[in-house]
């Protein structure tokens, strides 16, 4: 099935085509365009020539533009999922748990669009600010360039589209390449709305060519980016003064405390180490359990995680699928064979049957193996011993990212200790740090990048702030 890209309203091919593979059957399920620099110049254009269009709309415009697509979603929320499921191999119950997030993200870009204001400045506290009225106005900034990746191909697009309409933006999307269907069908939906022609727009091709083009262009004001540490680093360093959004992962680490209900613990753990088959930015790597809980949490995490589901992603019984290509399946193989060496001993998994990295658990990992201070996205999950809350905090910071973190404990000095003192993003208290609401300011520290995500944050992040002082004189 051949596709074709989306620029000014209109469905455009490119000479140079790549076939789609499925992660999971192999098979070829589309054939993706490969858009040129100058197509991609083009489509940049476009959105810089509707900026004018997209601004003039009215904050009761905007919110109806995004509540028309959150309604779409609703409707076509099982093909949206199955889509999801098919080109990144996700478990159908994962896929449709993205969808409704999407729902949900969507929704909440409506209601922020009406929430856009500035402030009122007390000029006159200042000595010399007699006789004046000032204020703030947001205004959107222009072109957003959106670089998305394969691991929540909607949901992380949404969180990137939503608040660039809500602002009055426009967009050029680059999705991922594996990943580049559920883009072409949120297009699909997007060309149901009012939206102005040319304010949305979707090129698929490779990254250096999407990629640079947008982060060189001049017409483009703002670049959000969820990826690789390396790329995001290459893209702040080309982005010259543009507003860059970073999102670059992490290797998010938890403290289980002593005297704490495991039964209500493990689950979780589970859930965060290996949905998705680990490939995502927050899954649970490395859990740092107290001496007293340590063999009992390992006892019930590697019974759960046996438990798993492996198997098509389309059946809604699996939990676990093939990653999104073989050669990450071999990045993690080796990877946990050099934890291994280092002394690392196997509990569960660290093996590839039927085209499936299983669920693996490590224990005794060494801090300097790739699986513990790199972010491995896969379905790998260290878990050493500890004996006191200190040295979990300081194996949670002994690490380049920053994310997210979480602990479960009853006790409130350990839990204000721990929010205060771990080096992220976000700290939970008595969860995973997998755990994420779309409103939620999401974004980390050191190499997780840089810039917050969820609604009104991006928004901000989205817009110019405008200061007017009117002289009553």
């Amino acid at each position: 099935m051949e596709k074709q890209f989306y620029v000014n309203g209109e469905w455009k091919s490119s000479e140079k085509m790549v076939d789609l593979h499925s992660p999971h059957t192999k098979e070829v399920i589309a054939q993706i365009p490969q858009a040129t620099r100058e197509e991609v110049d083009q489509a940049i254009d476009v959105a810089y020539d509707a900026r004018k269009q997209m601004a003039e709309l009215t904050a009761y415009e905007r919110a109806a533009i995004l509540e028309h697509i959150t309604q779409l979603f609703i409707e076509n929320r099982n093909r949206a999922a199955k889509i999801i499921s098919s080109e990144a191999a996700k478990p159908m119950k994962y896929a449709l748990g993205e969808i409704d997030r999407t729902i949900e993200t969507y929704k909440f870009a409506a209601e922020e669009a009406k929430r856009l204001t500035g402030e009122l400045i007390p000029m006159d506290a200042a000595k010399n600010g007699a006789n004046r009225f000032g204020y703030t106005i947001e205004q959107p900034i222009g072109v957003i360039g959106a670089i998305t990746p394969f691991n929540f191909p909607q949901n992380l697009v949404a969180h990137k589209v939503g608040p660039a309409i809500a602002a009055g933006n426009t967009i050029v999307l680059k999705p991922a390449s594996q990943t580049p269907l559920s883009a072409l069908f949120l297009a699909e939906l997007i060309d149901q709305t009012a939206l102005p022609k040319g304010a949305f727009n979707v090129v698929t091709g490779s990254g250096k060519t999407v990629g640079d083009a947008l982060v060189e262009s001049d017409k483009v004001k703002m670049i959000t980016f969820t990826g690789s540490p390396a790329v995001g680093k290459g893209i702040r360093d080309k982005a010259g003064l543009k507003k860059v959004a970073l999102e670059l992962g992490s290797n998010a680490g938890l403290i289980i405390d002593k005297n704490v209900d495991l039964s209500q613990i493990v689950p979780k753990c589970v859930m965060g180490a290996f949905s998705n088959q680990g490939q995502v930015c927050i899954s649970l790597q490395r859990t740092y359990v107290m001496d007293e809980l340590f063999e009992e949490f390992i006892h019930q995490f590697s019974a759960l995680t046996k438990e798993l589901v492996i198997g098509n992603p389309l059946e809604e019984t699996t939990d676990i699928a093939a990653m999104i290509n073989p050669g990450e399946q071999e990045r993690a193989l080796s990877w946990v064979q050099e934890a291994v060496e280092h002394g690392a001993e196997i509990v569960a998994g660290g093996t590839t049957e039927n085209g499936v990295f299983m669920p693996t658990i490590l224990t005794n990992v060494s801090p300097t193996s790739k699986v513990s201070c790199q972010e491995v996205f896969a379905p790998i999950v260290v878990v050493n011993r500890i004996s006191s809350i200190e040295e979990g905090i300081n194996a949670i910071n002994d690490s380049n990212y920053g994310l997210q973190a979480g602990v479960f404990t009853n006790d409130i000095q350990t839990a204000f200790k721990v929010s205060k003192e771990l080096e992220v993003g976000g700290v939970m208290i008595n969860d995973i740090p997998t755990y994420r609401i779309d409103q939620m300011p999401y974004g980390g520290v050191k190499e997780s990048g840089t810039g917050k995500e969820g609604l009104k944050y991006a928004i901000h992040e989205m817009t110019e702030t405008k200061l007017v002082v009117w002289n009553q004189q």
